[in-house]
């Protein structure tokens, strides 16, 4: 299964909190590429020099417990489709998920997120409930 950045910011909380374990949670997890930029922005744009270690280091940490699957030509082409679509029906998302859930897709994983309301959109993607 694919997490999706909302389910990583959940768990940045928590991580942030002492619960450094948190990512054990989460059995055999996958990002998309996109999310290491989510992370790296997130990290970038901390307000304080503690806030930007803390993310750093959780940035790391999911890193190291998630395999991240890179956004090539078969993800390109099927994003492509999902937002044609989606536009049709006139309920477009964003570009982020819409490379996490084409992503998904291609390699058939679903998607643990707790933004059902944009990915619940998407034709064929299957969600995973938030732990």
């Amino acid at each position: 299964m694919i997490i999706d950045t909302s389910v990583l910011v959940a768990l940045e909380r928590r991580f942030a909190a002492g619960d450094e374990g948190v990512l054990t949670l989460l059995e055999e997890p996958f990002i998309a590429a996109i999310e290491i930029a989510e992370l790296q922005i997130g990290v970038l744009m901390a307000d304080t020099d503690s806030r930007r270690t803390a993310r750093a280091r959780f940035a790391a940490r999911v890193r190291e417990h998630c395999r991240v699957i890179p956004f090539g030509e078969l993800e390109s082409e099927r994003m492509a489709s999902i937002y044609v679509e989606l536009r049709r029906r006139g309920t477009p998302i964003g570009d982020h998920d819409l490379q996490i859930a084409a992503t998904a897709l291609v390699h058939g994983h679903s998607v643990m997120t707790a933004n059902a309301r944009e990915f619940g959109q998407v034709p064929g993607l299957i969600l995973t409930p938030v732990p």
